[in-house]
């Protein structure tokens, strides 16, 4: 009993009896304008639309002219001129705890798979800082992915965030799905943000499997819903995933896809009137994707190791939110069509790869063994023309003829079937074996 009127005078405190309320003046677009209250940026507000219409979530983007500007968190029907609306909370909280292993969760937090409701379950805040730069810790241990490709010859760190960067329908999914179900970690958290609804169903029950759901908390804000929305979708995953690692536990961070977060952002920044920069972002999204990515890494207790997918368009990695991704992560995978045209999978060009961290973390043995494939690639790449018309005379170059003797078994080394998984000695045995270099 005792404990129970703890619970209630702690809630009656944390309560605010006064709320303020505005009314709905102008509407233009996405932004809804409130006259008549005050609320800071990022708050959550109540739009009253009347007798038969549920009330409309909103989150506060900007100001202009002493009023409120508005977007909702899902398509607002029948919003009339001074429709009251009121402050709901500063910020936006999500359910944590391992009781969402296993689960499908929105935006908001609130489960889509049918397994009941999340009530009881602590709540934190959204939008905490990332930790310290002196606070986190330095890693010298391997994260394997149980990925061939990816584990040989962009080994990754515990705690590393790399970019997954392909075009359209060259294998992310897969690639994820495969990360999810074979990686050395405690907790998977996955967003799917922005994705196609006929997708998400079946990334989580051919891709990820029951296996890899087991200890994943999945986030899912399909195409169709708000941008207001998709951002906060990424925010959550990212917060479940900082309490996971606070927890003591190592994480994956799985997103796919950054491009349609950025996207988000930059439908909230110029509807609240932003002005456009790089073929149409505003400046606000370049500012807030390093500080998101910062989240992920190391903290003074675990590991939070991070894949961001990123969508090129048009295969051209010099789009700006491919750019702008690759100068703050510590790595990059990039995903060749080519190579999928040669159902090749998964489709790493480990030429146009790298991780920044891979000397630190492996050693020189495996590192030598790993730039001799590196420069037989180049060969085969380089030489690609001569050797397909009957060009070159065997003899004239001893690096490619070695190459050339052996290039089937690097296609067998670097490509996997989705159900098949490389623990880090045989993968790092099996290079060595490759390249005689054992």
């Amino acid at each position: 009993m005792p404990a129970l009127w703890n619970d209630l005078k702690e809630a009656i405190q944390r309560s605010d009896p006064v709320r303020p309320i505005g009314r709905v003046v102008n509407l233009v677009g996405m932004i809804i304008e409130v006259g008549g209250m005050a609320a800071p940026m990022g708050s959550l507000c109540r739009l009253e639309t009347g007798r038969f219409q549920e009330p409309v979530l909103c989150e506060v983007v900007g100001f202009r002219e002493n009023r409120l500007l508005l977007m909702p968190f899902k398509a607002a029907r029948g919003i009339a001129p001074g429709q009251p609306v009121t402050l709901v909370a500063n910020r936006l909280t999500v359910p944590v705890g391992r009781e969402l292993l296993g689960r499908v969760i929105d935006g908001m937090g609130r489960p889509l798979d049918g397994l009941g409701s999340l009530h009881g379950l602590p709540r934190i805040r959204l939008g905490e800082s990332a930790p310290a730069a002196m606070g986190r810790c330095r890693t010298d241990r391997v994260m394997a992915t149980g990925v061939r490709s990816i584990d040989a010859m962009i080994t990754t760190a515990q705690g590393q965030r790399l970019g997954i960067f392909a075009g359209s329908g060259v294998g992310k999914s897969v690639l994820m799905g495969m990360l999810a179900r074979q990686a050395t970690v405690d907790v998977n958290v996955i967003a799917l943000i922005g994705e196609r609804g006929r997708e998400v169903r079946e990334f989580i029950e051919r891709d990820l499997g029951p296996e890899g759901l087991a200890r994943s908390v999945v986030v899912v804000v399909t195409s169709d819903e708000s941008a207001v929305m998709r951002a906060k979708g990424a925010e959550t995953a990212m917060t479940i995933a900082e309490h996971f690692r606070d927890s003591d536990n190592e994480v994956l961070f799985l997103m796919d896809s950054a491009t349609r977060y950025a996207m988000a952002l930059r439908e909230i920044g110029l509807a609240a009137g932003e002005p456009p920069t790089t073929k149409g972002y505003p400046p606000s999204v370049f500012a807030a994707l390093p500080r998101f990515c910062e989240r992920a890494g190391w903290s003074d207790v675990n590991a939070m190791t991070a894949f961001f997918t990123v969508l090129i368009e048009g295969d051209d990695i010099q789009d700006p939110v491919g750019d702008a991704m690759r100068s703050i992560l510590d790595g990059h995978v990039m995903l060749s069509r080519d190579l999928a045209r040669q159902h090749h999978y998964p489709a790493v060009d480990v030429l146009g790869s790298v991780s920044r961290l891979r000397n630190d973390i492996v050693g020189p043995g495996d590192l030598a063994a790993g730039a001799k494939l590196m420069r037989w690639l180049k060969a085969l790449e380089d030489n690609r023309d001569l050797v397909s018309i009957g060009a070159y005379a065997p003899g004239s170059d001893p690096l490619l003829d070695e190459a050339l003797a052996r290039q089937e078994d690097i296609r067998t080394f670097l490509t996997q079937g989705v159900t098949e998984s490389s623990d880090l000695e045989s993968t790092l045995g099996g290079l060595r074996s490759l390249t005689g270099t054992a």
